[in-house]
Order: structure tokens, then C-alpha cells, then sequence
């Protein structure tokens, strides 16, 4: 019987896609691991990956497409001996044989309402002999994140573990679904005005709405401070003549996501999550950092920011911006992180406040360093002056532990010898 290809949940927070591009067509031999389609998710274009060998019978989504919910059959694959040709489409329900007896129906519960429909059992997952069946894909990213193949139920085809199944397990949240009572943006007339219609992509469609839901339902507390920046500069400037030859030259931003890092890991009460009746605490820095890309935003990773060094860090962060950038990050590189770090100084922004990602509690925001004039031992001097504003969840951090955060975070980016000891 052919397989069908469904549109997979790449990120935990998709509902649905858009069809991208398709790197198959209908005749075509596949087998576990090949690159079937490009598909636009909600954070960025992903390659989807064949499960199971076979030919590609049918292709029932064009590429293009969007609004493509999750679980919709997108194409046709017949499996090894079966022909490639297309089944005739299944009814929707299987009438009983004609000698088999037609079940009767619940009675009504006791008030006059209708017995609910039992819940359907979550499908057991098939094994061959003790090897549990997961897509190499699958494999690889558990290995890398050390989960436990056995404890996830699969719902690619068979009972096979895929990617998206890995989505909570490798760090990401929840998908929280959009709340039935959100307010919907008026109607826009443009009238006579020159102007052109810009479809939003998926990415935009979920900054949007994350970012108002963050607004409407996490308490933001801000909290700013100046930070002078010339012993940093003058660390930099000597630790990037001895990596010249490495090729490796540390930026400012790789320094303060060591610096907050470090500064989570000192004043623990912020390094967390707010989660309803719990709060969960973290017990390593991972750091997301705001990387603009084409259409949108996206926040990859550094895993253990408090641990690397500096040319670890930076290294680190070169490749994950030039892989958002293209659109190649894995799910593991930007979903989850313990808190974030979004600077806007190199476009000349002094100072700004930056919305929290759910469900991390806080976020800094990283002004424009500036020379001005600025007290040193009682005394006016012109220093290298920068705003950071620390954004922070009430629910779960008080004013006084953000503002301890805030002290630390100071302390080390002026004496940054501090942090690289």
C-alpha cells in the first residue's frame, strides 16, 4: 500500500507551512535520508527528508503552496515491489462487511446529552527485533542531545521516530495556540497612495503573533544601566592580536553573551522559566542571540555560554549567523535557550527595550557604545559609555534579584578579566 507523505511539524510551534520547493518528482527512487522538499515553517526553510525507501507515485501539494496544515498527505510514495501508479483516493470511512453485524450506537448519557467518542489510542510504535525504527535524522539529533529513542512514541510512517518528534525533547516549548479572543489588525485603506500588497511569510505571521502575546501576557519589568566599555575595547583589541593567527577576531557581542553568561550563572534567581504553577531553573547558560535574517528574526543558540571561552564563543557564533542567514540552522540551534541578547549599538541605537521570548524570563538589550563625558573617581573624564536594559519576567524574577542580574552583568563587562579567568 503506498505511503503517504504528510506535511511533518519541523518546529513545535507550526500548525502549518508552506511547500517551499520540491527536490523529487513523481518516478522518482528514494530511499531513508534523501532531501525530498523545502518547506517554510514558522522560523525558517527546512529540508524534509524521506523516511522509508521507495518511488515517488504521486506529488498531491504543488510546490508554492502555502497554508499547508500539518498532517496533510502532500505526496504519494509506493514502497519497495508495489507499483508506482497512482491507488485510486481512499473513502473517507471503511463500510462493515456485508456479514458482519453493523456496531450499534452508545446510548445517550443520563441529562440528554450524547456519550463523548473515546479518545483514540496513541499509535504503539514499531519495532524490528530490539532496533527502534527512527529516521537517521532523528538519530543524530538525539544522540547530539542525549534523549532516550525509547522513552518517544513515532509518528512518521510505521511507528518511525522523526524529527519533529524530537521538537519538546531537544529543547523547544510547547506550541501555545493562538487565543480564540486575539485581536485582529483593522482593516488598512490605502487609498490614492502609491503602495504594493506584501504577503506575510510564516516566519513574520509567528513573530507577530508571539510578540503580542508576549506583550499581553508577560509583566515586563526593565531595568537599565550604563556600562563604560574602554577596558573591554582595550582586552578585545589585545586578545584579537593573538588570534590573528587562528583567524578568529572576537566582536563585542561574543564578549557580553560571555559576560551575561557568566552573570546568569552568579545570580541563578534569573537564569529561569515561568511555567504556570512551577518555575523551572536552569543550571547552564544558554544564551539565544537575535540574528536578523531576510523577513525576519531568529535566535540561535550558544549552548553553555557561561563555560566557552571567547574564541569558542566566537567561532561558534560566526557559523550559527551565517547558517540563519541561509536558512540551514537545525531546530536544536534555536529552539529553547535560557534567556537572550539582542543588540542593536551597531546601528547606532542608544537605548531600547527589548520584548522577553517566551518561555525564557529575560532579555537584554545592548545600546550603541559611545564616547561622552562620564564621572571617574570623582572626576569628569570622557569614557566609552554603553546603555543595557535587562527585560524580565515579574512572574517569575522580582525587581531586586533583575537588578542584581543587572549589577553583575555591569561588573564583568567593566572588569572583563573577570570573566575570562
Amino acid at each position: 500500500m503506498p505511503i503517504e507523505l504528510k506535511m511533518p511539524a519541523l518546529s513545535p510551534t507550526m500548525e502549518e507551512g508552506t511547500l517551499a520547493k520540491w527536490l523529487v518528482k513523481e518516478g522518482d527512487t528514494v530511499k531513508s535520508g534523501d532531501l525530498l522538499a523545502e518547506i517554510e515553517t514558522d522560523k525558517a526553510t527546512m529540508e524534509f527528508e524521506a523516511v522509508d525507501e521507495g518511488v515517488i507515485s504521486k506529488i498531491l501539494v504543488a510546490e508554492g503552496s502555502d497554508g499547508v496544515k500539518v498532517g496533510t498527505p502532500i505526496a504519494l510514495m509506493a514502497g519497495e515491489g508495489e507499483s508506482a501508479e497512482t491507488p485510486a483516493p481512499k473513502a473517507d470511512v471503511t463500510p462493515p462487511k456485508k456479514d458482519e453485524p453493523q456496531p450499534k450506537p452508545a446510548p445517550p448519557a443520563k441529562g440528554g446529552g450524547e456519550t463523548p467518542a473515546a479518545a483514540p489510542e496513541p499509535a504503539p510504535r514499531v519495532e524490528s527485533g530490539d532496533r527502534i525504527k527512527a529516521s537517521p535524522l532523528a538519530r543524530r539529533l538525539a544522540e547530539a542531545q542525549g534523549i532516550d529513542l525509547a522513552s518517544l512514541t513515532g509518528s512518521g510512517p510505521g511507528g518511525r521516530i522523526v524529527r519533529a518528534d524530537l521538537g519538546e525533547g531537544a529543547g523547544g516549548a510547547k506550541a501555545v495556540p493562538v487565543a480564540a479572543t486575539a485581536a485582529k489588525a483593522a482593516p488598512v485603506e490605502p487609498g490614492d497612495i502609491p503602495h504594493e500588497v506584501v504577503k506575510l511569510s510564516n516566519m513574520r505571521k509567528t513573530i507577530a503573533r508571539r510578540l503580542t502575546e508576549s506583550k499581553q501576557q508577560v509583566p515586563h519589568i526593565y531595568l537599565t544601566v550604563d556600562i563604560q566599555l574602554d577596558r573591554l575595547l582595550k582586552l578585545r583589541s589585545e586578545i584579537n592580536a593573538g588570534l590573528a593567527g587562528r583567524g578568529i577576531k572576537l566582536s563585542v557581542n561574543d564578549m557580553l553573551i560571555k559576560a551575561l553568561g557568566v552573570a546568569l550563572i552568579e545570580v541563578p534567581e534569573c537564569n529561569v522559566s515561568f511555567a504556570g504553577d512551577t518555575l523551572i531553573k536552569y543550571s547552564r547558560a544558554d544564551i539565544s542571540v537575535a540574528v536578523s535574517i531576510t523577513g525576519g528574526l531568529i535566535t540561535p543558540i550558544v549552548a553553555g555560554a557561561d563555560e566557552k571561552s571567547l574564541s569558542k564563543i566566537s567561532t561558534e557564533m560566526h557559523d550559527l549567523a551565517a547558517r540563519a542567514k541561509d536558512g540551514k540552522l537545525q531546530p536544536a540551534e534555536y529552539q529553547g535557550g535560557t534567556a537572550s541578547l539582542s543588540n542593536m549599538g551597531m546601528y547606532g541605537i542608544k537605548q531600547f527595550e527589548a520584548v522577553i521570548n517566551p518561555p525564557q524570563a529575560m532579555i537584554m538589550a545592548i545600546g550603541a557604545g559611545e564616547k561622552r563625558p562620564y564621572v571617574i573617581d570623582d572626576s569628569l573624564q570622557i569614557a566609552t559609555i554603553m546603555a543595557a536594559t535587562g527585560s524580565f519576567d515579574h512572574r517569575a524574577i522580582d525587581g531586586a534579584d533583575g537588578a542584581r542580574l543587572m549589577k553583575v552583568f555591569k561588573a564583568l563587562v567593566e572588569n572583563p578579566l573577570a570573566m575570562v579567568a
